[in-house]
């Protein structure tokens, strides 16, 4: 429902109220986004990645990361690996219950993720444990390393096959199916943090919580899609 005033506005503020009004009066919310979306290419999300991660990595060189600058760089590239891979997650149910078209970023969101994923296990593997005997017995003994290593192997072919030779080579229906690994990758990748943490902290229960609830939406029979 749009405001209509009783008297006639300029035309420069009639213009306005008919961009904001609504189904209406104009064009809606998701739309307007959409129309900035289409101008913003892929690739400029490929030209901004390594940015946080060279930040993070000068100033785990410079003391700006604490005392044990290690271990808070490996934690910042694992959390933000976890939220592109949230980000990519959202991206269907955003466009079927928000009409947000965002699936153009969704590939670049997937490589991108799955790049941090492969710097906080590197960070892990060459500069904190470093012994390659105890790495072995890591992932053998501690269940949270074990779910960690499990999603970044569900990760890897997903990687490897994230371009258009692979989509042709493998045909676009089995191509589709590969890529459901997805859904298994950020869950493990969500508990591996929840087992992580000492303790039941907030943060990720959160992220957890919005893995599985995004999850959840795929289950959504298509009727109710369409009505909402």
């Amino acid at each position: 429902m749009s405001f209509v005033p009783t008297r006639r506005f300029p035309a420069h503020l009639s213009k306005t109220a008919k961009a904001v009004g609504g189904k209406g009066a104009g064009v809606s919310v998701s739309q307007q986004i959409n129309d900035v979306v289409r101008r913003v290419p892929a690739w400029l999300l490929y030209i901004a990645a390594p940015i946080p991660a060279v930040w993070w990595f000068y100033q785990g060189l410079t003391g700006g990361l604490g005392p044990e600058p290690i271990r808070e760089l490996e934690y910042l590239y694992g959390e933000f690996a976890l939220q592109l891979l949230i980000a990519g997650l959202a991206v269907t149910p955003l466009r079927v219950f928000a009409g947000l078209s965002l699936i153009k970023y969704r590939r670049a969101i997937g490589v991108i993720s799955f790049s941090y994923v492969f710097l906080h296990l590197t960070v892990w593997l060459f500069l904190d444990v470093q012994v390659w005997s105890e790495i072995w017995a890591d992932i053998i003994k501690r269940p949270y390393i074990t779910i960690g290593m499990l999603g970044f192997l569900a990760l890897l072919p997903l990687a490897m096959t994230s371009n258009n030779l692979s989509v042709r080579k493998m045909g676009p229906l089995r191509w589709r199916k590969l890529h459901k690994l997805t859904y298994l990758a950020v869950t493990l990748g969500g508990v591996h943090f929840v087992m992580l943490v000492k303790g039941w902290q907030v943060a990720p229960m959160l992220y957890l919580g919005t893995i599985l609830a995004l999850l959840a939406l795929r289950l959504v029979p298509r009727r109710k899609r369409a009505a909402a």
